[in-house]
């Protein structure tokens, strides 16, 4: 370390694998890779960003690029199961990053880090859940400096919007997560193989076969289920939207309510953003040796504390993967904890697909430094930077697309066709 930083890691002798980890997530990440070579080591000079994600190998290459365009950064995790402390350790060591993320810390710890972060009173934010975000607000005198925030998920950007309606918005956040090249790639593509990869990791099971419920059918629950679908499954989702139950029945699959799928389902997949989706009633239903998984940000969808209550003995029976016996005799198996099945038993996305989402918090910090008197409100991500990252990922992977002619430009502007 060339400086006497902050931070509060597991080891940081464990630097070397991380460092390894980092370089081999960077492979499939060209956009990150561009746009390190391309922006100026100055644009974020003096810039102190404040970061709330999952400390993986894939937000190390953002973190690596913020700090080659001149920012301070002070990170924390945004879940406690989803810190890669190899990763952490290596981001403190060779790149004198403030980390603060333990893999397992309690919730008490994961607060504090939060608060660490909190109080270098930073002028830019990036966030995935918006913990971040909401501490700054229930602290104000630590967001005095803030310019604007970036926020990575749909269950951040809710919140965002709440506070918003609310009128208590205290700066300018761009919600990254309805960008294009997020939602239609990092949800539907990344969570659908990356939360199955986790459910296999921890139980080792055949999907084919399998009869699978997914809660929700947004794009994080669309990808499970056709990823769910090509191996072998037979799915069936439920939902509380009639625009995307319907959607899901055109697709192909089996939609009906939960309830009624609870007592054939071999494993359950929450992937709704809201809390209670698996409760009391549904745990009743379901068969014996039944498993239960969350895709969702926050550990609230699952019922966790109700399927405790009603269970005369808990036990784990391997790594994050708990038994829970009921009075009944019955068994049910949850992953993780309730918490995210993708980083809690795995290792979260692809970094392919983080290159964009990444590329995205990326270039809507730029947005902010260059642009004055940017709205206090919630802000999608302009048009402009999503298409510049999806040509630079296409740029990355080798792939040349037609353009328009003068003659087609002048044809779409036009309504006389005479």
């Amino acid at each position: 370390m060339s400086e006497k930083i902050l931070y509060d890691v597991k080891d940081l002798r464990l630097a070397c694998e991380g460092k390894k980890r980092i370089d081999w997530a960077f492979r499939e990440m060209p956009v990150l890779g561009i746009l390190r070579k391309r922006e100026s080591p100055k644009l974020f000079k003096n810039l102190v960003i404040g970061a709330c994600l999952h400390i993986t190998s894939e937000t190390a290459n953002l973190i690596i690029c913020l700090r080659n365009c001149g920012a301070k950064v002070f990170l924390a995790a945004s879940n406690p199961l989803s810190t890669q402390d190899d990763v952490a350790a290596c981001l403190v060591k060779d790149y004198d990053v403030s980390v603060f993320g333990i893999r397992g810390e309690t919730k008490e710890k994961y607060n504090e880090h939060i608060k660490q972060v909190a109080l270098r009173k930073p002028h830019l934010i990036i966030d995935d859940g918006a913990d971040l975000i909401a501490y700054l607000h229930n602290n104000p005198d630590f967001s005095i400096n803030v310019i604007g925030a970036t926020e990575e998920t749909t269950t951040g950007v809710r919140r965002i919007k709440n506070i918003e309606r609310q009128g208590k918005l205290l700066f300018p956040v761009i919600g990254v997560n309805n960008a294009q090249t997020k939602y239609l790639f990092d949800n539907r593509y990344g969570t659908g193989q990356s939360t199955i990869d986790g459910i296999l990791r921890a139980t080792n099971i055949l999907i084919a076969g399998k009869t699978v419920v997914v809660c929700g059918y947004g794009w994080c629950g669309r990808g499970i289920a056709k990823n769910l679908k090509g191996m072998g499954a037979r799915v069936i989702v439920t939902e509380v939207s009639p625009i995307r139950a319907l959607e899901a029945v055109m697709d192909g699959f089996q939609v009906m309510k939960i309830e009624q799928a609870a007592s054939t389902a071999d494993i359950f997949i929450t992937a709704t953003g809201n809390a209670r989706v698996i409760s009391r009633s549904v745990f009743l239903k379901m068969k014996d040796g039944a498993i239960i998984a969350n895709a969702g940000h926050f550990n609230v969808e699952i019922d966790v504390l109700t399927l405790e209550k009603i269970s005369k003995k808990i036990s784990e029976v391997k790594p994050l993967v708990k038994e829970f016996i009921l009075t009944t005799g019955k068994k049910i198996y949850l992953l993780a904890e309730g918490r995210l099945v993708n980083l809690g038993c795995a290792e979260g996305h692809p970094s392919s697909v983080m290159d964009m989402s990444f590329a995205c918090q990326f270039l809507s910090l730029k947005y902010f430094v260059s642009n004055n008197d940017i709205p206090i409100k919630y802000h999608d991500v302009p048009s402009e930077i999503d298409q510049e990252i999806a040509l630079l990922k296409l740029t990355g992977m080798g792939v040349d697309i037609d353009k328009l002619t003068e003659f087609q430009k002048k044809y779409l502007d036009s309504w006389n066709f005479d």
